[in-house]
């Protein structure tokens, strides 16, 4: 009924020293449960995926709503990293809601999350002055998608990357929709302007 467990012990030296100890009961099975709880991982892709692009058409609606504001005086909002500032403020604050809440990660490269922090706000900068001066929000996102065709070329001169058919048709269909959603853009005030593009 007492079953006998091995247990190896290694040593600083390499040694190793084998002990056999019985255990105080009886052995009984070990029983795993391969059920999950909670909701299958699809429904969580798309409650996450619809989360996402919920939120992120939410805030283009809110962008356009910022940059078409026009005061009784004929004045427009123009103050892009003003916004910026305040959006870069609102994400430290959720950051660090976060943090307190599910526990600090040991151990991240500060210098590389600094670095990619930098670059996301000018990112956003650019594309807020984009909005200020007369771009749609959907323009600017098909617009900010097609930022893989210079990525690309790069890669071809550069690294010596190759493509499928299919990635090179990708970006085409990228940048082609970029192209006939601005030209299709009613003429008048909302219309893109050149310096906006």
């Amino acid at each position: 009924m007492y079953k006998y467990v091995n247990y190896r012990h290694i040593k600083r030296g390499g040694d190793v020293e084998e002990q056999q100890v019985t255990p105080s009961q009886p052995s009984s099975p070990v029983v795993m449960s391969s059920a999950k709880s909670g909701l299958p991982d699809s429904m969580k892709l798309i409650i996450g995926a619809g989360g996402i692009y919920s939120a992120f058409l939410y805030y283009g609606s809110l962008q356009e709503d910022v940059f078409r504001y026009v005061s009784a005086d004929g004045e427009s909002f123009k103050q892009a990293w003003f916004l910026q500032v305040l959006e870069a403020l609102a994400n430290v604050v959720v950051g660090f809601v976060g943090m307190k809440l599910m526990g600090e990660t040991k151990g991240i490269p500060l210098k590389m999350f600094g670095i990619s922090g930098a670059a996301q706000v000018s990112a956003k900068a650019c594309t807020s002055l984009a909005l200020a001066n007369g771009l749609s929000f959907p323009v600017a996102t098909l617009a900010k998608s097609g930022k893989m065709a210079p990525v690309m070329a790069g890669s071809l001169l550069l690294g010596g990357a190759t493509y499928s058919v299919r990635e090179y048709l990708q970006v085409a269909a990228i940048i082609g929709g970029t192209a006939v959603v601005s030209m299709g853009k009613k003429k008048g005030a909302a219309s893109n302007s050149s310096l906006g593009i």
